[in-house]
């Protein structure tokens, strides 16, 4: 068992999210995304299931071309699609990736 401060997590530009992970396995990963003010995540497909859990601001998310607005306290739970996101204040999220099971 381990526990994280997910608030006190230090994160890094979306350049480097390699280092914004902090736990792994081979049947998933967490990590923090953080943008700042304009920031965008530009579109990219996803092979995993994906998981967001906005810790403070909000962002735009698109998903396969369906537009959502993520806030504070929102949780967004995604099957394998194609994800861009974009917040004009400022977004703090944690973000988990579940990889499909092989049958």
């Amino acid at each position: 068992m381990q526990i994280f401060n997910i608030k006190k997590i230090k994160s890094f530009p979306f350049e480097e999210r390699e280092k914004n992970v902090f736990f792994k396995t081979r049947e998933f990963k967490t990590r923090i995304i953080k943008l700042s003010s304009r920031e965008q995540i530009k579109s990219c497909k996803m092979d995993s299931y994906v998981i967001f859990y906005v810790i403070e601001g909000s962002a735009k998310i698109m998903v396969d071309n369906e537009l959502s607005e993520i806030k504070e306290g929102d949780c967004l739970i995604s099957e394998p699609a194609t994800l861009s996101l974009r917040t004009e204040n400022g977004v703090k999220i944690l973000g988990i990736q579940v990889e499909k099971q092989s049958k």
